[in-house]
């Protein structure tokens, strides 16, 4: 089964800094850990995360491991996947699927959140069964907690002024990691460290989505206008 993972080619530079750290499937992947890094974002506005070395780090002397963790539309769930061996995840291997860890998400649930199935077709059950917090760890810009838990706290947070010329400011939140601003087609205009003042005057009129995320992988969205 290791030889499924041999791969080779070098993919492009990566832009963002969110990181995902995995550990488990310990038979196939030689009990090693992987750094998942957000490479983009897709068509529905959620991350893609791919592991660091993006050529792949050591398998038992085999060859390089690769993979992937990205969300399938088509069947409302998030997936593990490990490259079939030319380095595009053309057509890659199917290791874990999570279809109940709150596909509202636009970052992926821990391990422990939902449940991410073995597909045993391609493993044979040689990962040891679905993930959970005795047999893998999972962490990083993962989330563990329902969003429509959040309802409560994200009231609590405000965004002022809306609509706003030059200056966002945001209350009722200490935790918070980074703030970002997409557009209305999806596109990341602005990713940086959370300030509680925020200049958008540089951008053009319009309505946006501003997305706070939090120390723990909480995400609290807002729309505002720009004018």
């Amino acid at each position: 089964m290791k030889a499924l993972y041999l791969l080779g080619l070098t993919l492009g530079s990566l832009a963002f800094g969110q990181t995902i750290t995995f550990k488990g499937c310990y038979n196939l992947f030689d009990n090693q850990e992987f750094v998942f890094t957000k490479t983009g974002v897709d068509a529905y506005n959620k991350n893609i995360y791919i592991t660091t070395p993006v050529d792949g780090q050591p398998c038992g002397g085999l060859g390089t491991c690769e993979f992937k963790i990205q969300w399938n539309n088509t069947l409302n769930r998030w997936e593990f996947l490990a490259d079939e061996g030319n380095g595009t995840f053309t057509t890659p291997y199917l290791i874990y699927y999570n279809s109940t860890g709150n596909n509202a998400a636009n970052n992926p649930p821990s391990n422990t959140f939902g449940t991410w199935v073995e597909n045993t077709t391609i493993t044979q059950g040689d990962c040891g069964g679905n993930l959970n917090g005795t047999n893998s760890t999972m962490t990083g810009d993962v989330h563990s907690t329902s969003l429509a838990t959040l309802e409560a706290t994200k009231t609590k947070i405000q965004i002022f002024p809306n609509p706003v010329t030059e200056i966002i400011s945001i209350s009722g939140i200490e935790n918070a990691k980074s703030i970002q601003v997409y557009n209305t087609t999806g596109q990341l205009i602005q990713d940086r460290i959370f300030d509680k003042k925020l200049n958008v005057s540089t951008l053009t009129a319009g309505v946006y989505l501003l997305r706070v995320i939090t120390k723990d992988s909480q995400i609290h969205e807002f729309k505002f206008v720009k004018k």
